[in-house]
């Protein structure tokens, strides 16, 4: 009931009418049933602007803790992420995947939509990285379509580090339903995992237009981070070095 209120009396009214969220192929979403919705991650904002554009319910998994803060701010926190569609999984541990299988399964089992980041982290600049197999292997324990989402202009909306950024209109465009029935059995075949979800995120690259980066999002945040730490010690020293020759 939190989830409809939000939606369509508290947030959502808000966001449509300051944002104009631009929706393409929304008929691509089934009226009913389960299904997977894939999608790009920009920005903390994609799971608010990419479920306003559908009727239906879409349910995220987010990190624990989200729902296990103590005090006030932690009960008002758990009360918006639970009514925003999202339930917890613990991210840490050798179970986190088959935790988030298990959340995930259980969503879809009841005639869901179940929405899913391929890439398991933000995006830092902009650019699409490789997926995680957990998509694949989802689809193909379940047996529903997964269908690819592009969100588009939700890091000008909202930047990676930042609370807020400027205006655009976010773009979200839903692909055509992808059937992979044809590995049924196949879940534990890596190979196949890693061609399903390839073919997955082609899809997300075709629909978003952004470059494809055949490396894991977290890595790449890392390797950025070590880059950045480099150049500034090198511009330290390269200071440190004129400010010696000055004196």
């Amino acid at each position: 009931m939190f989830y409809w209120f939000l939606k369509w009396i508290a947030i959502g009214p808000l966001l449509r009418v300051i944002f104009r969220p631009h929706v393409e192929g929304a008929d691509h979403v089934p009226e009913s049933g389960p299904a997977i919705l894939a999608s790009n991650h920009l920005s903390y904002a994609d799971w608010l602007f990419m479920p306003l554009t559908l009727p239906r319910r879409v349910t995220f998994v987010a990190k624990a803790e989200y729902f296990n803060t103590p005090g006030i701010k932690g009960w008002f926190q758990k009360k918006f992420f639970s009514g925003v569609g999202q339930v917890p999984i613990d991210r840490s541990g050798a179970a986190a995947a088959e935790g988030a299988l298990s959340a995930a399964k259980r969503i879809l089992d009841a005639g869901d939509l179940f929405g899913i980041y391929p890439e398991g982290t933000r995006s830092h600049d902009g650019k699409l990285y490789r997926g995680k197999t957990g998509v694949a292997r989802l689809a193909l324990v379940t047996k529903v379509p997964v269908i690819p989402v592009a969100v588009v202009g939700t890091d000008v909306v909202a930047p990676p580090g930042k609370k807020f950024g400027t205006f655009t209109r976010p773009v979200v465009r839903f692909g055509k339903p992808l059937d992979f029935s044809r590995y049924e059995g196949m879940e534990n075949d890596r190979y196949i995992l890693r061609s399903i979800t390839d073919e997955i995120m082609y899809e997300i690259m075709r629909l978003s237009g952004q470059e494809y980066v055949d490396m894991y999002a977290a890595r790449a945040k890392e390797e950025s981070k070590r880059l950045d730490k480099e150049a500034a010690e090198r511009a330290a020293a390269e200071a440190a070095g004129d400010q010696k020759q000055a004196s």
